[in-house]
């Protein structure tokens, strides 16, 4: 049977303390020596009921409210203290992986700490390291290993991009490395895409209904076949504001966007209007939403030579691309950023810089980790 751990009251504060401020369970038991997980969720618990009288009690006795530790003599209470002193000994050796496997960081950080209360040679001897040992790894203490320049570049490359990016992107900007690599590195510093997409339910009032052509098949081979639009809410400035985009499914490039406070005939009419030359049998999808079935809409897609799809009646699915890409602006930038009110101005900056963002820096994995510029001028 594993020897049960006895911890001081300090100990349990202390962590309930680093809960409640927020740091991760797993930083908690690390840098307090916790073995189980079950221990720290107990003190949690006891401190919510108002038991914190119970954070006195050793192992294997429980205390009636009001009461405290009681022992038998000094000599009890020092030996339960030098009790719990090796014990911490043996957590340091098997948490922090010293003895057989020893941190040479580590064990210097430790004997840094220590000297002042200990000689050197008592804290190697309790660490099971030579003293001659640690002097050798203190000279190259502020030396980064491999692995470390490692993880510190893959570190680099998550804050360059604002932690939009998930493991496989970040794979496949520092190649040579494998996937599972990266996402332990980014899982151990807690560098994860800190992007959470926001879904919204839309549903259309349709006058005149177009067939849906495209049926989720959001495929092109050639640049500006393939077309779809919709109109977003953004609700981060003086007022509401509104996005009309246009996005080319070819290479996911949004070829025509229009900024407004109103979502009338006319908005969406703008964006339409950016849009130059377009091949033979270019189609276009959008929903069932008014502005699109709307007459003068749809005369200015007939004159334009373009074939009117749309989706049915309440499914955004058929028209996941731009619902997708709304979704992402507002994630990586304005939740993201915590930016929930603000001037127009701003939020129209914000805006068109990510849409820049978007066409020409951001990355995609389908494109072969590739923007959608360089996508469409390497197939050129």
């Amino acid at each position: 049977m594993a020897t049960r751990v006895s911890y001081p009251a300090e100990v349990k504060m202390k962590a309930i303390e680093m809960r409640l401020a927020g740091v991760p369970v797993k930083q908690v038991m690390e840098e307090l020596c916790i073995r189980n997980v079950t221990q720290l969720k107990t003190w949690m618990k006891w401190y919510r009921n108002g038991e914190l009288h119970r954070l006195q009690q050793p192992v294997g006795k429980q205390y009636t409210y009001g009461k405290g530790p009681e022992y038998e003599s000094e000599t009890a209470e020092l030996q339960a203290e030098n009790r719990y002193l090796r014990q911490q000994i043996d957590i340091f050796k098997k948490v922090q992986r010293l003895g057989e496997e020893v941190v040479p960081k580590v064990v210097v950080q430790l004997v840094e700490e220590l000297k002042e209360v200990m000689t050197v040679s008592e804290v190697c001897l309790h660490l099971g390291v030579a003293r001659s040992t640690y002097y050798r790894w203190r000279k190259t203490a502020d030396q980064n290993t491999q692995k470390e320049e490692r993880d510190q570049q893959i570190g680099n490359l998550c804050k360059k991009n604002k932690f939009r990016y998930g493991y496989r992107m970040i794979a496949s900007l520092y190649p040579g490395v494998s996937e599972k690599t990266v996402q332990r590195v980014m899982q151990k510093n807690g560098w994860q895409c800190r992007v959470k997409m926001k879904k919204r339910k839309r549903t259309g009032q349709p006058a005149y209904v177009a067939p849906n052509i495209v049926s989720r098949d959001f495929t092109a081979t050639q640049p500006l076949e393939r077309l779809v639009t919709d109109i977003t809410y953004l609700p981060f400035g003086q007022s509401m504001m509104y996005l009309s985009s246009i996005k080319d499914l070819y290479n996911g490039e949004i070829v025509a966007y229009t900024i407004g406070s109103t979502q009338d005939t006319a908005f969406v009419l703008d964006t339409l209007n950016q849009l130059a030359e377009l091949p033979e049998g270019c189609i276009l999808h959008s929903d069932q939403g008014s502005v699109y079935t709307s007459y003068a809409y749809q005369e200015a897609v007939k004159k334009k030579g373009i074939t009117m799809s749309m989706s049915r009646k309440g499914t955004p699915a058929d028209n996941s691309p731009i619902e997708t890409f709304h979704s992402s602006l507002k994630s990586e930038t304005f939740y993201l950023d915590e930016i929930y009110r603000t001037t127009n101005a701003c939020v129209i900056q914000i805006v068109e810089e990510y849409i820049h963002y978007y066409n020409h820096i951001r990355i995609q994995t389908k494109l072969n980790s590739q923007s959608p510029v360089q996508y469409r001028q390497k197939a050129v």
